[in-house]
């Protein structure tokens, strides 16, 4: 029983950490995951069209096709946690060339599909009402904080799931499969904000020769916001199994039309011809905002006030980073 009573007060403190910002909270226009959850009873839908070309010089045929990534994300229950639903539905042709005829294969299906749950597990920014501002020294206020190195951490457990006679996945590969990850963030001064994820899919599972079909992904991303509306983004993910393996890169922005409403593009290319990868996307975040903040108790001789007073101050972080140079409007975009 003590054992029980010790792991609920140990969570206490990780159910308290505020998630929930006053701008939208996306992970487009990138593949990477950011480190904070949507906010509770937060509904945020994320998709965008592709286009996409592949050549694959060895073998003598490419590929060219359009498809769709998309996701759903809800705050449930408490401020770090977040249900996620994501996946990647493509249509494309294949061509073998040859020097008689061409032969032509057209492909549909979800290149991936899964399910799971992230959750927060340690927040830097939850002490930062603790380092107050210097209302004397500008200087002061603006020199770099060695506490910034350290990364706000996720972690992820889900399910991939896969159909039968699946073109874009090991052949023999179908139903469902374990996906663990780990997400960080490091919000810099100046907009800047590095997002770091390794994430382990189809765990356990194995193609119809015997072949491990589960593959490692890791992805680095780094974002700068330009003001409050408008921030670029440079992206590399690594993909390493015996079915598959490349190193992609991203580069691309996004523009944040409403507290509520962000489009984006992203440029995807790899720098090999096994195959090459060109890709182009568009796309755009929306999120409908049921969030509500606790009451306020008065009668805690204002502790209670001046807590909340500090959480609202600091949780306007968001993906793109803070922007210490922009001047206040109506909401801010860090």
């Amino acid at each position: 029983m003590k054992i029980y009573i010790t792991i609920i007060l140990c969570a206490i403190p990780l159910l308290s950490m505020a998630q929930y910002t006053d701008v939208i909270n996306s992970n487009r226009p990138g593949v990477s995951k950011s480190a904070y959850a949507v906010g509770v009873n937060v509904i945020q839908v994320e998709a965008g069209p592709y286009y996409i070309k592949e050549k694959h010089d060895p073998l003598n045929y490419d590929v060219s096709g359009a498809g769709v990534d998309f996701a759903a994300r809800y705050g449930l229950l408490w401020e770090p946690l977040e249900i996620i639903v994501d996946g990647t539905f493509q249509a494309d042709t294949q061509t073998y060339h040859s020097s008689i005829i061409d032969d032509e294969i057209s492909r549909s299906n979800m290149k991936y599909f899964s399910m799971g749950a992230k959750y927060l597990v340690y927040d830097p920014n939850k002490k930062a009402g603790e380092d107050k501002p210097n209302l004397y020294s500008w200087k002061a206020n603006r020199k770099f904080k060695w506490s910034r190195l350290i990364p706000a951490v996720s972690i992820y457990a889900g399910a991939n799931y896969d159909t039968e006679f699946n073109p874009y996945t090991p052949y023999g590969i179908e139903g469902f499969s374990p996906k663990i990850g780990i997400n960080t963030q490091h919000n810099f001064t100046n907009g800047w904000v590095f997002i770091m994820n390794l994430y382990k899919n189809r765990i356990g599972m194995e193609d119809s020769y015997g072949t491990d079909a589960s593959d490692l992904q890791y992805i680095f991303t780094l974002t700068h916001s330009f003001g409050q509306k408008w921030v670029a983004f440079g992206e590399y993910q690594g993909i390493k199994n015996d079915f598959y393996a490349d190193d992609l890169f991203r580069l691309g922005g996004a523009y944040l039309f409403s507290k509520d409403l962000q489009f984006d593009t992203a440029l995807t290319f790899n720098v090999k011809d096994t195959p090459s990868v060109f890709s182009l996307n568009f796309g755009a975040s929306y999120r409908l905002d049921l969030h509500k903040d606790k009451v306020i108790d008065n009668n805690e001789n204002g502790t209670s006030a001046q807590k909340e007073a500090e959480r609202l101050n600091n949780k306007d972080y968001y993906k793109f980073g803070e922007d210490e140079d922009a001047a206040p409007t109506e909401y801010k975009m860090d």
